[in-house]
């Protein structure tokens, strides 16, 4: 299952929202299940740079049903992951990509946020989260 269109719109809305609240500009892109891009915005002034970052965080969230921020974790030098930024047509493994799921914790998209820092990206990521779901996905064997 994928998340309609009607629920990508509300999560950009949300997230356009908290942007607002907290005074910054970014780019907002929401995922299906499958990493295509099914919503995305970029807020006046937002930086140009953000809409690929945008995408590339929530397509890491998508691909690995994990916060982009989790992948970082595991993707420093000397850890399991090193080097995994490069794969995928690359991925970005800081915080501000999280995974959509649904009440039955199925994977139904992504959401993908980039334009002040980490902390604020991943904070306006949460707010449209919140509309469709949870980021929490089942946990994964090799997952700490």
């Amino acid at each position: 299952m994928h998340v309609s269109f009607e629920v990508a719109q509300e999560i950009i809305e949300k997230a356009v929202e908290k942007s607002n609240q907290i005074g910054v500009k970014m780019c907002i892109a929401v995922l299906d299940s499958g990493g295509n891009l099914k919503s995305f915005t970029r807020m006046d002034d937002a930086w140009v740079g953000s809409i690929d970052i945008a995408i590339k965080k929530a397509k890491t969230a998508c691909y690995f049903a994990m916060p982009s921020g989790e992948i970082g974790k595991l993707s420093v030098p000397g850890s399991p992951l090193y080097g995994i930024e490069h794969s995928n047509d690359g991925l970005i493994t800081f915080p501000g990509g999280l995974p959509i799921v649904d009440e039955d914790g199925i994977l139904i998209g992504a959401i993908g946020v980039s334009g002040d820092t980490v902390e604020n990206d991943h904070l306006v990521a949460q707010a449209g989260v919140n509309v469709a779901g949870v980021c929490d996905v089942p946990k994964h064997p090799w997952r700490t």
